[in-house]
């Protein structure tokens, strides 16, 4: 199965290909995507990503993943989030969610298991 194009971005709006929901904030995996709920874990701006919103997209067999810490990079990613997904032994890149989403298609263009969280806002 492979990760879905992430088709375009604004602020405060993402598509996935073939997915008719446009999200806020989002997680991507091969085969399927879904809001990213920050209520679900508690996640705020600082200190950021926690390894619980990661663990649905670890779970699908990823081989990357993705993190994009919104158009300002007010989102952080604490380096406990990313030692989880190393020990994980999975790759993990971070950065700006234009970039990140760029990233991101260009590995899933690739053929690579790639996951992703991304915010689009701030």
């Amino acid at each position: 199965m492979s990760s879905p194009e992430i088709a375009s971005l604004s602020w405060g709006q993402m598509k996935v290909k073939g997915c008719s929901t446009t999200y806020k904030d989002c997680k991507v995996w091969p085969g399927g995507s879904r809001t990213w709920d920050w209520r679900e874990t508690g996640t705020n701006h600082s200190p950021g990503v926690q390894p619980a919103d990661l663990e649905e997209v670890v779970k699908k067999g990823v081989q990357t993943v993705v993190i994009g810490r919104g158009m300002s990079e007010a989102l952080q990613v604490p380096s406990s989030t990313v030692d989880y997904l190393k020990k994980n032994g999975i790759e993990v890149v971070v950065l700006q969610t234009e970039k990140a989403v760029e990233e991101y298609n260009a590995l899933a263009a690739r053929g690579v298991k790639v996951g992703g969280i991304f915010h689009s806002t701030c």
